[in-house]
């Protein structure tokens, strides 16, 4: 599966972004799917994921209850909605796609699809 990430910007702190990953070669609803991001200096590290019917999800405590994933399966599309955007969130976002490990065991050195990365910049 290939998977291209875009939405990525420059806002400022406490504002809203969205993110969007989109998917070709294959039926994405057979992937749970995840969202990385790496700031400068510093290891990649795990957002969120969704499962690949959309029923749950799963988030880092820096972002739980600011951040949101969802998917459109029928659009081969995965979303993460950002909201009270703070400095510290700025990275590179990464979207990922895994068939086999679930929304707890997704990590950045064990997922096996990743698209190109979306810049993500919050001025404070």
């Amino acid at each position: 599966v290939q998977l291209q990430a875009s939405g990525g910007g420059l806002v400022q702190a406490g504002g809203s972004l969205r993110l969007s990953c989109a998917a070709s070669g294959r039926t994405l609803s057979r992937y749970n799917m995840g969202w990385f991001r790496q700031a400068p200096g510093k290891a990649r590290e795990f957002v969120g994921a969704i499962t690949g019917s959309g029923g749950s999800t799963n988030y880092a405590d820096s972002v739980k209850g600011r951040f949101t994933i969802s998917r459109d399966n029928a659009k081969n599309t995965v979303y993460l909605q950002m909201n009270s955007l703070k400095p510290e969130d700025t990275a590179v976002y990464y979207c990922a796609a895994d068939e086999w490990r679930g929304i707890y065991g997704m990590g950045p050195r064990n997922v096996i699809y990743w698209g190109q990365g979306t810049q993500v910049t919050v001025s404070s």
